[in-house]
């Protein structure tokens, strides 16, 4: 089901979620929510939809779409209806009665409770004292708890449940099972664990001697190393993944670290050793890693919206960017006279447009043609700039000057001088 806000749009991570369930070929049923807010539009939401071509039955289309209210619980009873209605036709049925298994919604670090896991069971029933093994992490079920935080004994398919027991926050769509016997649970668990170390030192990337000397011919290769920590384990991912998407070739994104909790002090140690910002996703840091960041000089930068948290970063990114250097043409002088002295060549000129300056750089143009100076990077000056007998800072348009040019006497009748100014531009990624 994805869930659309009607006052708003459809977001980049709404869009790419239906990427994936389009990738996955998985039914999708749309619930538009916020309908009771001041400048809710439903059809924009529809009018976007359908340019990603994807059309609600209102618009004469195959997926189901429900105008809801969440807070007021306005038609939230005909959106239950159309789930019922979609699982009735794809004839989508479970056995209540075997192991339960199923998938991670959410995980976090609760710090009274301990590592709390929001799951859905997919199939059997889920009861208090059964062993789960998800991903790297095991345990028994302690207690269980409904939506509405009320305890519950069982929990049958396709019923959600906040279970508490796990020795760890397990990933967000990560799957469960039940194990009847605890030794081949905790095996299981610590080979799966074996197994992702190994994944991490194997991906790890090593810098060889390829990338140093592709690091050389850029000359400005930067690395901008993240400390993610965030309430639940599903903003850490789609925060890290976003944040990783933004590297380019000359600056690299690396999340050296991220997890489930409130900063410690073993995140700042790690920031200061590092040279990392800490990004904090709707936690905050202890009072030791407050006061130890402090006394470090970490930024602790804290979050609630994850585009925010992107963009600041993007924007450090592109302070990171050297500049560039950008040529800005100001005059074009036309040689009308030369003057061939024993120490010097004066040009008599006449200002074709723009402004030239003494202190220009400039270019000596020949039939439309660079003749100097030519060589690579190099750059030429005024040696000097006259008005009649004066020297003067500045020529303007439809004026006549005298000049000369450093290290440079073959100018000829109809040469043209051309100056430029160079400034640094502040690149963007």
């Amino acid at each position: 089901m994805i869930v659309v806000a009607a006052d708003d749009a459809v977001m980049p991570q709404t869009r790419e979620a239906i990427s994936h369930a389009q990738a996955a070929g998985v039914p999708m049923i749309f619930a538009v929510n916020k309908i009771d807010k001041d400048g809710a539009n439903p059809q924009k939401i529809y009018e976007q939809l359908s340019q990603m071509n994807i059309l609600v039955e209102e618009w004469g289309g195959k997926f189901q779409c429900q105008e809801v209210a969440a807070r007021s619980g306005l038609n939230v009873d005909k959106l239950l209806e159309k789930i019922l209605l979609e699982a009735e036709m794809l004839n989508l049925k479970a056995n209540p009665d075997r192991e339960a298994s199923g998938t991670i919604i959410e995980a976090s670090l609760d710090k009274g409770r301990g590592f709390v896991a929001t799951l859905l069971v997919e199939n059997g029933t889920l009861q208090p004292g059964d062993l789960i093994v998800s991903g790297q992490y095991y345990g028994r079920v302690k207690a269980m708890f409904n939506e509405r935080n009320k305890k519950q004994d069982e929990a049958g398919p396709s019923v959600p449940s906040v279970v508490l027991g796990l020795n760890g926050a397990p990933q967000a769509g990560e799957k469960f099972r039940v194990y009847e016997d605890e030794a081949e649970a905790k095996e299981v668990a610590n080979r799966r664990a074996q197994i992702l170390r190994e994944q991490g030192i194997r991906t790890k990337k090593h810098i060889t001697l390829d990338e140093i000397g592709r690091r050389l011919a850029l000359g400005s290769f930067k690395e901008l190393k993240v400390i993610i920590k965030g309430d639940v384990d599903g903003s850490v991912e789609a925060l890290s993944d976003s944040l990783q998407k933004l590297s380019t070739q000359e600056i690299l994104v690396s999340v050296i670290h991220k997890g489930v909790g409130q900063i410690n002090e073993s995140d700042i140690v790690l920031a200061e050793a590092s040279d990392a910002i800490v990004i904090a996703f709707n936690v905050r840091p202890s009072l030791q890693a407050s006061k130890l960041a402090e006394n470090a000089g970490i930024e602790i930068k804290m979050y609630s919206i994850i585009y925010n948290a992107i963009e600041e970063v993007k924007s450090a990114m592109e302070g990171m960017l050297e500049p560039k250097v950008q040529e800005k043409i100001v005059a074009n002088v036309e040689i009308r006279e030369v003057f061939k002295f024993d120490k010097a060549t004066v040009a008599g000129c006449y200002v074709r447009d723009g402004k030239i300056k003494r202190d220009s750089k400039v270019r000596l143009i020949r039939d439309g043609i660079v003749v100097y100076p030519t060589a690579e990077g190099a750059q030429a000056e005024l040696g000097s700039l006259k008005r009649f007998k004066d020297d003067v800072k500045d020529v303007t348009t439809g004026m006549e000057c005298g000049l000369t040019i450093k290290n440079y006497i073959d100018m000829k009748v109809g040469d043209v001088v051309e100056a430029y100014e160079q400034e640094e531009v502040k690149r963007t990624l």
